[in-house]
């Protein structure tokens, strides 16, 4: 932990839980949000006492104001700023003098403005450095603790949230004051709401540790729109999930980067900021949303009900549709319909009409009352084999909703088992449904949503229970080689690497590299080609040339030293046609693989996620059906392994409709290496393998092609 990080964690416990507090720079006039901030905070009853700052004012809302913070006569745990944006570093200055630790800046004009506003951030910064205070903000809407012992909503949102034991983080302040209503009108609690801006010192990672050691915390929901350190952010959420057992849930706006097709190798061009955005995530455990009603259906689920111990769930409902409907979404989403034990469908027999279902899904049919509902979700959640229970509900004529609802609650707290319910509709339901939330029972307008949410439960904390693997590093690669390799052509400005070169770095790294030679003329092709025995694969070497095919500069299937002879011909006239201004340094002469398929394997470095690792189907297709999969390395055995079953193409490695099942124990190795090479060199901006030729299963396979492309600094991420 950095001295900073340690600054903050001992800060932050005075800027959720102050005992006294300064609002610096309100005033008198209703409406405006100087005003809001003050007045939110005595309106909610803060426990604690609370000093308008105000130059010109004698009293704020019958509270005696001060000229300057250093007037104040008592300690001040926390500072609440808003002034104008062109003074607030003055006012920072007095705090850090007055000996306040914890600020917050809610004024705009920062860096969000441009270069001056940056230019004003880094002098808040400069001074809250010099006076070891920890600053959130500027440009927020504030923060919020709903703990009754401090009752503190120091931001100009409308209202105090309800109480709860979900934390959320926004970068925008926007945002925030649309979730509070969306959560208040579904009764959705709070443990902290906090609104950090321009996150100009505290960022998300610090707020995250903190939520992680909040017991009032037991979910943790987080807006972005920037991730400025994935690595931290990564770890940050590792720590979380592992050490508490927390769920972080995130919500990333900003899908689409039109500037990726722009990339020179395939994964560069593959490899979008989004696509790396959802394999960090991933990675880290982080459950990414993409939208707030997604977000807010997963977050109840973890908020209210127990973790399940399985997938299997009972599903109870008034209508076969739905039950139907709700049956295929759980399959969809990795969910098992458990089997009624005999003994429970006699209690059904005995107890439900005879043209209800009995088996799952269990349909009390339509004219359903409160007792049917009682009969099947009390013998689903006596049922051993069952671990969550999902009830469904159509308003029909002689449904009694509120009564069913209230019925749903009592037999559910009996149990330790989690329940869902789905009341479909919207005004019929609604007293129904408000009964439901208020008990803590998640509600989902759609039967799907509900199964998604379940599922995305399950898997977290069954993935919370899958042990750690520790990184495999390989003793067998020459690093000090291959640093002089890359160091030497940074020198000499040289960031493409021709083919054997990358070939050189992959071999010196222990990848299988297919024999080849460069050869200059005619006759020293053929030369080459009866040595290294036909057939052989031929194609161009031109720093200018990065894709060979488009150009005509490959030949396959040559079987002949006179094939050769004609093949190295016909390359250089084509690049003559194509690309007349190539400088050619030969043509390489390799050993083709006459078996075996096509797979890509690269490296991208992300200036905040660090190099991001890429696998798929390989040759001339992948810039077809970018059927790929991403990590961030470093990489183990096991995710190298989700790699490959990732793609949609995987079965092919498999071995299908005769073909022999391929080696992908080798892919797995070559993917771990790619990603101690990434991580050992920095110097590597992007790198293609492709195609990586995968043989037989337990005959391994070859490096057929690479491409590498360097950084001119050796800066690590």
């Amino acid at each position: 932990m950095s001295q900073r990080s340690e600054i903050h964690r001992q800060n932050l416990e005075k800027i959720f839980n102050p005992k006294s507090i300064a609002v610096v720079g309100t005033n008198n006039v209703k409406g405006t949000v100087p005003y809001d901030i003050l007045f939110n905070i005595l309106k909610t009853e803060f426990s604690g006492v609370v000093f308008p700052v105000s130059p010109g004012e004698r009293s704020i809302c019958s509270v005696k104001a001060y000229k300057y913070v250093i007037d104040i006569p008592d300690p001040v745990d926390l500072a609440i700023i808003v002034f104008p944006s062109q003074v607030c570093h003055m006012a920072l200055e007095q705090c850090g003098q007055k000996g306040i630790k914890g600020v917050v800046i809610i004024s705009a004009g920062f860096k969000e403005v441009g270069e001056k506003g940056l230019e004003r951030e880094k002098q808040l910064l400069a001074i809250a450095a010099k006076y070891d205070i920890s600053l959130i903000g500027p440009n927020c809407l504030g923060i919020i603790n709903t703990d009754p012992l401090i009752n503190l909503n120091a931001s100009f949102a409308r209202k105090m949230p309800e109480e709860g034991n979900i934390g959320f983080l926004s970068q925008s302040g926007a945002l925030c004051t649309a979730v509070l209503d969306y959560a208040r009108a579904k009764h959705i609690g709070f443990s902290k709401f906090i609104s950090f801006g321009n996150k100009a010192d505290i960022s998300e990672i610090d707020l995250m540790y903190y939520l992680m050691e909040d017991e009032k915390t037991r979910v943790i929901l987080l807006y972005l729109e920037e991730v400025t350190d994935g690595r931290a952010l990564m770890k940050a959420a590792r720590d979380v999930t592992r050490t508490s057992g927390k769920p972080v849930l995130l919500l990333k706006s900003g899908r689409t980067d039109a500037g990726a097709s722009a990339a020179a190798s395939h994964t560069g061009s593959l490899a979008g900021n989004d696509e790396i955005y959802d394999a960090a995530f991933r990675q880290a455990g982080i459950i990414r949303c993409d939208n707030i009603e997604e977000m807010f259906n997963i977050a109840i689920a973890f908020a209210y009900q127990a973790a399940p111990r399985s997938n299997k769930v009972a599903i109870i409902t008034n209508a076969g549709g739905p039950g139907v409907l709700t049956t295929d979404a759980a399959i969809h989403d990795g969910l098992q319909l458990a089997k009624f034990s005999e003994e429970t469908m006699r209690e059904f027999r005995k107890s439900l009409p005879s043209n209800a279902n009995i088996r799952n899904p269990v349909d009390v049919v339509g004219d359903a009352r409160a007792d049917r509902y009682n009969v099947a979700l009390t013998g689903a959640f006596r049922e051993p084999e069952v671990d969550g229970v999902f009830v469904i509900l159509t308003p029909q004529s002689m449904t009694d909703i509120e009564t069913i609802a209230r019925e749903v609650v009592k037999v559910s707290k009996e149990y330790s088992k989690p329940v869902y319910a789905s009341f479909m509709g919207e005004a019929d339901v609604a007293p129904g449904v408000d009964i439901l939330l208020r008990n803590k029972i998640p509600h989902y307008i759609l039967p799907e949503s509900m199964c998604r949410s379940f599922s995305r439960v399950f898997r977290f904390y069954r993935d919370l229970d899958t042990e750690l693997h520790q990184q495999r590093v390989f003793s067998n690669v020459d690093h000090d080689s291959v640093q002089g390799i890359l160091n030497e052509a940074i020198a000499s400005n040289h960031l493409y690497l021709p083919e054997e070169e990358a070939a050189r770095i992959l071999e010196l790294y222990g990848f299988p590299v297919v024999p080849e030679e460069l050869a200059t003329t005619p006759g020293h092709a053929a030369t080459i080609a009866e040595r290294i025995g036909f057939p052989v694969v031929m194609k161009v070497d031109s720093d200018n040339i990065v894709h060979k095919s488009d150009v005509g500069g490959v030949v396959l299937n040559v079987n002949s030293s006179r094939e050769a002879e004609i093949a190295f011909g016909r390359i250089m006239h084509n690049i003559r046609e194509a690309k007349n201004d190539a400088v050619v340094k030969g043509i390489q002469v390799s050993k083709m693989i006459t078996s075996g398929e096509e797979v890509i394997l690269g490296i991208k470095r992300d200036p905040s996620f660090g190099p991001v690792i890429m696998f798929g189907l390989g040759g001339l297709y992948v810039e077809v059906f970018r059927d790929v999969s991403f990590r961030i390395a470093p990489i183990d055995e096991i995710i190298a392994e989700s790699m490959i079953r990732e793609i949609k193409s995987h079965k092919i490695l498999e071995g299908i409709r005769g073909k022999p099942e391929r080696d992908t124990g080798c892919i797995k190795e070559c993917l771990i290496r790619l990603s101690q090479l990434a991580l050992d060199c920095p110097q590597i901006r992007e790198l293609d393998i492709n195609p990586l030729i995968v043989l037989e299963k337990g005959s391994g396979c070859y490096v057929a092609d690479a491409r590498l492309m360097l950084q001119p600094d050796n800066s690590k991420e």
